[in-house]
């Protein structure tokens, strides 16, 4: 079998997703907060939560992609985008650069930016909830109950509680996984359970493999980015380079070194590959989830 051709299995389904978030995201608004809107969420990111849900849809088994799968890989971008505008901030992270332009706050000021990634929020469930019939109660319900559980305390909004109290201490292993599941993994696995709970008849071994696939990914992606923080600049990431060690941050670079970090990332990333192994399902339809797997340990940004 001749390997998946990444680029060429993206373009479509960014297409499809950038379509989504540009007409869910109206410039006509009050006060022209659809501007900043729009601002957060166009022109930028790589979209690997949106991409990660169309991917485990087609691997579960639905190779079109449907309307509940887009629905659901638009809404966890705007949460995404939400969640950055709001870190951004100067009451979180305080910093003047997301995805290689001024962040929200620096361009339209705190108190639109703060109003922005608010109706982002909320934008997502509507996302989740269309009025036309085309994806079935039992997905909005799946889909709203996942996505909610992941971005509140329970998950991503717990996460940076945790990051925000953990400046300049020492946290142990299990202490900085814990912080990493909330705040970057809860995310990336609500987008692979979400592309599941798209397709009805996903039997219960094929989830709970998904899940460890999902639960592996999203500690990888956070080891990356801690690698990332050290190794690459701030013009090739999109966003400040060393801003994790200069605020103090733990981190795994800091926790166990850069080559033992790099060493884990590339731990986990198979760990994740023996997930989908484990799925049972038709290695040809796992492809762009393998990819996937792939670019999340090797990117640069």
């Amino acid at each position: 079998m001749s390997p998946l051709d990444l680029k060429a299995w993206m373009q479509p389904h960014l297409e499809r997703v950038e379509h989504a978030l540009s007409e869910g995201i109206k410039a006509q608004s009050p006060a022209a907060l659809g501007e900043a809107m729009r601002y957060a969420v166009l022109d930028g990111g790589k979209r690997l939560r949106p991409l990660l849900v169309l991917a485990t849809a087609e691997a579960v088994g639905d190779a079109s992609s449907g309307s509940a799968a887009l629905h659901a890989a638009s809404a966890i971008e705007l949460i995404h985008a939400y969640s950055l505008v709001h870190d951004d901030m100067p009451c979180m992270d305080n910093d003047v650069l997301r995805r290689g332009k001024p962040t929200v706050h620096v361009q339209f000021g705190e108190a639109q930016a703060l109003l922005a990634g608010d109706a982002l929020q909320t934008l997502a469930f509507e996302m989740l909830t269309p009025q036309d019939a085309s994806v079935s109660a039992a997905q909005q319900a799946a889909c709203v109950g996942l996505l909610a559980r992941a971005s509140g305390y329970q998950g991503m909004a717990g996460g940076q509680a945790i990051d925000l109290a953990s400046v300049g201490q020492r946290l142990t292993e299990e202490q900085l996984r814990q912080m990493h599941r909330l705040k970057t993994g809860a995310l990336l696995l609500c987008s692979v359970q979400m592309g599941a709970a798209c397709v009805p008849g996903a039997s219960a071994p094929v989830q709970a493999a998904l899940q460890r696939f999902g639960e592996a990914l999203g500690l990888a992606f956070q080891v990356v980015d801690d690698v990332l923080d050290v190794t690459a600049d701030s013009a090739t990431l999109g966003k400040t380079a060393g801003k994790d060690e200069a605020a103090d941050k733990p981190t795994y670079v800091a926790l166990m070194g850069l080559d033992a970090a790099k060493a884990y990332a590339d731990t986990l990333a198979a760990e994740a590959m023996q997930a989908l192994a484990d799925t049972g399902l038709p290695e040809a339809r796992l492809a762009a989830l393998r990819a996937l797997t792939a670019m999340v340990v090797e990117r640069n940004n």
